[in-house]
């Protein structure tokens, strides 16, 4: 990656989960949606909480907050509705958040080899450094199919 390519400025949406705000490329992000019932199902996988049906489809719901904060949060206030890529293609997903979410557009810090699997870079926004999120490294997916070729950036991210 050039110089140039790394500081060109791109739009996020930040995401509040508790006290500590996150970043998701918007690229990424299809809606934010108001809580609805989330149907749970006896034998899960870890870090999904069930599913939600939005728009005929069914969305399933992943609690990131335990991974990113160590604990999980009660109160919701929104759904992020995210595109991640399992294998070879896009799936939609939704995210838990505790307050509202803002578009921004601002230049992106890629991770470094030593950052969490969860960064995928780092943005700085009204004097905060905020970590822009991975989410194939966050919701579950093949474990089969390593993190960082997954997350590699697609042309279309809607499924």
């Amino acid at each position: 990656m050039t110089l140039a390519a790394e500081h060109t400025p791109q739009s996020f949406v930040l995401l509040r989960l508790g006290e500590r705000r996150f970043a998701i490329a918007a690229t990424q992000v299809s809606e934010l949606a108001a809580p609805s019932r989330i149907f749970r199902f006896p034998h899960r996988t870890p870090r999904l909480e069930g599913v939600i049906l939005r728009r005929g489809r069914i969305i399933p719901v992943c609690d990131v907050a335990e991974s990113l904060l160590g604990r999980s949060l009660a109160s919701r206030r929104f759904f992020l509705i995210a595109v991640r890529r399992y294998a070879h293609q896009n799936e939609w997903v939704a995210i838990p958040v505790t307050g509202d979410c803002e578009l921004i557009c601002t230049e992106m810090t890629p991770a470094s080899e030593t950052d969490a699997p969860h960064v995928s870079g780092w943005i700085s926004y009204s004097g905060e450094v905020i970590e822009a999120l991975n989410l194939e490294a966050l919701t579950p997916g093949d474990p089969r199919v390593p993190l960082r070729q997954a997350a590699s950036p697609t042309a279309e991210a809607r499924p």
